[in-house]
């Protein structure tokens, strides 16, 4: 048996109360933000990706 098998044979606990957010939605970002996200996001599409070493 293989250890991905073994894993499965297990049901998945539930997720932590935690994880889920309750109350008020999240504050919208500013357009500085926003420009910003959007610059980084260009940049790590035209960078390749780093290997592990």
């Amino acid at each position: 048996m293989s250890s991905t098998d073994h894993a499965l044979a297990y049901p998945e606990p539930p997720a932590s109360p935690l994880w889920h957010r309750h109350g008020g939605k999240s504050r919208p970002l500013t357009d500085a933000q926003r420009q910003r996200n959007r610059e980084l996001l260009v940049l790590a599409q035209r960078k390749p990706r780093a290997t592990a070493a």
